[in-house]
């Protein structure tokens, strides 16, 4: 199909631009932070019911709110799902399932009615994840037979061993750390008498194999080696079991932030909270009443709905706002950046977390994600608040540009052997974790990817900074080998490949255009090949499972910001045609955006796990677009 050059109306642009901004100065909070929801599928607020039942902490929590949220959330197919518009998934709708009944609600209920026959056509109970299985063992629902050990003495393994618990990711890490404690304890919590899920067998419960499935290839290993360790279990004869426990004990009672956080994430929360439940503690306990109160932190309540987000995001929230307010004309020196900026500044952490144990030669100077998190700064986050602290001039300029170089030292220690950056660790690259009958999310390793690389690059190049050039020059050769044969780059991090090239050619440009001409030409080539009809661009969560699905998908506006921002930094890689693209673009989001400056967006565009969990960032939808927009002006 041919366009023809329709040149974007200046005022037009002005305008939307002014309302973004507006509608974005009105959301600071008096501490100069921005802070929007992130919200997930409904398995972490169901899971959270299950932890106040156990604790008989859910009285005291607006609960019976959560009934009507997880009905809202039940589409007409009779599940729940994953992101939006994916037809439905298994574990989510189990868990959905299971949380609806433990309210009280009766399996003769319609919705619940629905439910089960969408859950039952799947496969029932047995095609659900590890971590679903292991929620229902704790109930009583499932036998703890189905669930893979985890030997408690994986603890006391030496740090010259090939593997440590340093070997998962972060979030696998602080996740799994206590379910050694739950897995070994095999606790059954019996909530309430008769209480089940016989229902969501697809066959008889009686007659349901809770083994874990052989994969008849090499992995079956696993399977053999899980039965030695249930061997050692039933016999007594596991090695050093109460001296792993008390390990694992101890790991997770440092890791607690001040604030009852472990790891600034649910998961973490709520298997710490379990483990130490398995260990007896009282729920009047201040570690327990800390924990408990976290949890309540990440909760967001209406008057008829409460549930729960999986993680918080403010300093990531509040550097990309302080970006993109920048980028579309605001003052270095508006109060609201240097509020903003300052309110960075303070968030800079100075301790030595996990990150130390696998780079014992870096010092501290790098950001989190979340208000609290010491112990897991991360590459991506830092890399992008060095970018916004570098749009803004502060009272203290002096403190600024000392905080700037601690963040760079510390990127510069954190580089991997292929080249690139990782989010959280450095090195954790270990793949065979991801083929252990544990690790069915895929997600126990952190490698480096395209897209935090990509991040440094554009710190590097936008900062006028450096790492070193050697370091450079491994990360650009990294990028390089990373292309796919289409032009475009996996996202790690967002929805996906649309996310990936634009970060990767806005690097590339900054950092050496001239000499990755025709790796930059080719992607821009892509991200046009993928523009919708009504101009804009969008990509499904399901490319991550269909690679031919890449940058497929309805339009949103942050997926949009994204290609147009990739397109403006190819500059004079783009010919006519990408020009064409991007005044399409830049049209579509002007008309889509609302009378208040902001814009809507139902599907998901960030990830946590590929594959197995997204998110959806409820600022993407209006600070990507402003930026967008201020670059194309």
């Amino acid at each position: 199909m041919m366009y023809v050059q329709d040149p974007v109306n200046i005022k037009t642009l002005e305008t939307a631009i002014a309302a973004s901004q507006s509608y974005l100065l009105t959301q600071q909070d008096e501490k100069g932070y921005w802070w929007a929801e992130l919200e997930s599928n409904v398995s972490i607020t169901s899971e959270v019911v299950l932890l106040h039942r156990i604790w008989g902490s859910d009285r005291s929590r607006p609960l019976a709110k959560v009934e009507t949220y997880l009905r809202s959330h039940q589409r007409n197919h009779g599940g729940w799902e994953l992101y939006f518009g994916d037809g439905g998934e298994i574990s989510v709708s189990v868990e959905a399932y299971m949380a609806l009944k433990l309210l009280g609600v009766p399996a003769t209920d319609p919705a619940m009615v629905r439910a089960r026959d969408f859950i039952v056509a799947r496969g029932g109970i047995r095609r659900a994840r590890i971590f679903t299985k292991l929620h229902l063992a704790l109930m009583g629902c499932y036998d703890w037979r189905g669930i893979p050990s985890l030997p408690p003495w994986v603890m006391l393994l030496p740090e010259q061993f090939p593997f440590t618990i340093y070997e998962m990711s972060s979030w696998a890490r602080g996740s799994t750390v206590p379910l050694l404690i739950v897995m070994d304890r095999k606790p059954v919590y019996r909530l309430e008498p008769g209480f089940n899920l016989d229902e969501l067998y697809a066959e008889e419960r009686d007659r349901s194999q809770f083994d874990l499935p052989v994969q008849n290839n090499w992995t079956d290993v696993f399977i053999h080696l899980d039965g030695l360790f249930k061997f050692a279990e039933a016999t007594n004869l596991v090695p050093f079991r109460e001296e792993g426990i008390k390990a694992a004990e101890r790991w997770v009672l440092e890791r607690q932030e001040a604030t009852g956080d472990w790891g600034g994430i649910i998961p973490a929360m709520l298997n710490s909270l379990l483990g130490l439940k398995a260990l007896n503690y009282s729920v009047h306990d201040p570690i327990i009443e800390r924990g408990l109160a976290a949890i309540d932190a990440f909760a967001l309540e209406t008057a008829d709905h409460y549930w729960i987000q999986p993680c918080i995001s403010p300093v990531w929230d509040t550097a990309l706002v302080v970006r993109a307010l920048a980028e579309s004309g605001l003052a270095s020196d508006h109060p609201a950046l240097v509020k903003a900026g300052e309110w960075l500044l303070e968030k800079q952490i100075l301790d030595y977390g996990d990150w130390s144990v696998k780079n014992p030669g870096g010092e501290p100077g790098g950001w989190a994600f979340e208000f609290d998190n010491r112990f897991y700064p991360d590459v991506d986050d830092t890399a992008v608040v060095v970018m916004a602290l570098n749009e803004v001039q502060l009272p203290d300029e002096q403190a600024k540009e000392a905080a700037i170089a601690r963040a760079i030292n510390w990127i510069a220690t954190m580089q991997c052997r292929p080249g690139g950056w990782a989010a959280f660790d450095i090195n954790n690259d270990q793949n065979w974790l991801n083929t252990i009958p544990y690790g069915d999310l895929k997600a126990m390793i952190d490698p480096n990817t395209a897209d935090v690389t990509a991040r440094v690059l554009e710190m590097i190049g936008r900062c006028q900074k450096t790492t070193g050039k050697h370091s450079v020059e491994r990360a650009l050769s990294y990028l390089r080998q990373e292309q796919e044969t289409e032009g475009c780059w996996f996202g790690r991090w967002g929805v996906n490949y649309i996310y990936g090239t634009s970060g990767v050619i806005v690097a590339l440009a900054l950092i050496d255009s001239q000499g990755f001409q025709p790796q930059i030409q080719q992607a821009a080539a892509w991200l046009v090949s993928c523009q919708n009809p009504d101009g804009g661009w969008g990509e499904t969560c399901a490319s991550y499972n269909d690679p031919k699905l890449k940058g497929q998908g309805s339009s949103t506006a942050s997926q949009t910001a994204w290609a147009i921002i990739g397109l403006l930094s190819a500059g004079e890689a783009m010919g006519t045609y990408a020009q064409v693209a991007l005044d399409r673009g830049v049209k579509y989001l002007i008309t889509t955006q609302k009378l208040d400056g902001t814009w809507d967006e139902d599907y998901f565009t960030g990830t946590g796990f590929p594959g197995h969990f997204y998110l959806k960032y409820h600022l993407y939808q209006q600070h990507f677009p402003l930026t967008a927009l201020g670059q194309y002006q």
